[in-house]
C-alpha cells in the first residue's frame, strides 16, 4: 500500500465527544482503504481496524445482492429545535436517536425524540441509542419513557454495558433490544446469541475487521443485522455499504448516513442518502480535496506512529 495519507475534517455538531474527525488513508491495487480508530482505542483494538483498511485497499469486496442500501439519520445528543433540523434535512424515513449523554437527563431526551417524531411524522421509524449508558433498572425505566414520547421505538441500541445486563432489559422491556458495543468489543461478540441478550446485531465493520470478518459474523450471529458506520468519511463508509450490499437480508435500515455530520468529505460525491438510501458504489478521492482536509504535520506524525505500533502488534501475535 503507498504512504498514509492522514485527513482532519470539522464535524457540523460534536458527537461522541469529538468536534473533528481524524482518519488515516491508504491507497492500494484495488482502492482506497480508511483506517480511524478513535484516538483513545489503544494499537490491540486498532489492529481490526487496520485489518478492514487493508482488505479495502488490496481486495475486491464480496457481490452485492442489492444496489441500494436504505440508511437512518444520525440525530446527536442536541436540543429540540437542532434535532427537528437535522431530521428534515437528512432526507430518511428513519431517525437514530443518541440519549442516556453524560451530564444530560431524561427529560432532554424526551423532548429530543418528541422533535424527531414531529419531524418525521407518524410513518417513520424511531430507534435510540444509549452507548451502555445505563443500569438494569435505569434502562427498564427510560426506555418505557422513550418508547412513549417518540410514539413508538424501533428498537433501544445497547441500553447497557454488558452482555449480562443486556440480556436483563430484554427479559424486561418489549421494545427489541440491539447489541453494538456488546458485539464489537467482545472477546467473544457470541455471547450475545447464547444468553438471548438482543433482538439484532450492529456490526460495525472497521471494528470487526472488514467486511468479510463482517459477513462470517452475521452468518453465525442468527439475528437481523444493522450495518453502522464509525463515523467516517466516504472511503470508510462504503466498506460498510459493502458490507450491507452482501447481506444475503436487510431487513432494517442501516446507521450509515454519518457523512452527513461531516463538514466536508475527500470525495465529490460523497455517500449520502437520497431518497432514505445510498448507492452501492466505490468512491473516488478527489486529490484536491485530499489536500485541503490535510491534517498538520504534528497529527501526521501521531497516526504515523499509531500505525507503527499497531503493526508491532499484529507481529507480536504471530506465532
Amino acid at each position: 500500500m503507498s504512504a498514509v495519507r492522514v485527513v482532519s475534517v470539522p464535524m457540523r455538531t460534536r458527537f461522541r465527544g469529538i468536534t473533528v474527525r481524524e482518519a488515516a488513508l491508504v491507497e492500494g491495487p484495488a482502492g482506497w482503504g480508511e483506517w480511524s480508530p478513535f484516538l483513545e482505542y489503544p494499537p490491540d483494538v486498532a489492529e481490526a481496524w487496520l485489518r478492514c483498511a487493508e482488505e479495502a485497499a488490496t481486495d475486491d469486496w464480496p457481490a452485492p445482492v442489492r444496489d441500494r442500501v436504505p440508511v437512518n439519520v444520525t440525530v446527536p445528543a442536541v436540543g429540540p429545535e437542532r434535532a427537528h433540523a437535522i431530521v428534515r434535512a437528512g432526507g430518511c424515513r428513519t431517525a437514530k436517536v443518541k440519549v442516556a449523554e453524560p451530564g444530560q437527563d431524561l427529560a432532554a431526551d424526551e423532548a429530543r425524540l418528541e422533535a424527531v417524531r414531529d419531524a418525521l411524522g407518524p410513518g417513520g421509524a424511531i430507534r435510540v441509542d444509549a452507548n451502555g449508558g445505563w443500569s438494569v433498572d435505569a434502562a427498564v425505566a427510560a426506555i418505557g419513557r422513550l418508547d412513549r414520547a417518540a410514539g413508538g421505538l424501533e428498537y433501544v441500541e445497547q441500553p447497557a454495558a454488558t452482555v449480562e445486563e443486556l440480556a436483563a432489559v430484554r427479559r424486561r422491556v418489549a421494545v427489541p433490544v440491539a447489541a453494538d458495543e456488546s458485539i464489537r468489543r467482545a472477546a467473544d461478540p457470541f455471547r450475545v446469541r447464547a444468553l438471548e441478550a438482543a433482538d439484532i446485531a450492529v456490526l460495525k465493520v472497521q471494528p470487526l475487521g472488514g467486511v468479510r470478518a463482517c459477513l462470517e459474523i452475521a452468518d453465525r450471529i442468527g439475528l437481523p443485522v444493522v450495518v453502522s458506520s464509525a463515523l467516517e468519511t466516504s472511503v470508510g463508509i462504503a466498506a460498510g455499504v459493502a458490507l450491507a450490499a452482501a447481506l444475503p437480508e436487510l431487513p432494517y435500515a442501516c446507521g450509515l448516513a454519518t457523512v452527513q455530520l461531516l463538514t466536508a468529505d475527500v470525495t465529490a460525491d460523497p455517500l449520502l442518502p437520497v431518497d432514505g438510501a445510498l448507492p452501492v458504489v466505490r468512491p473516488t478521492v478527489d486529490q484536491a480535496r485530499l489536500t485541503a482536509l490535510a491534517a498538520p504535520p504534528d497529527r501526521v506524525a501521531h497516526w504515523e506512529a499509531r500505525l507503527a505500533a499497531t503493526r508491532a502488534v499484529r507481529k507480536d501475535r504471530r506465532p
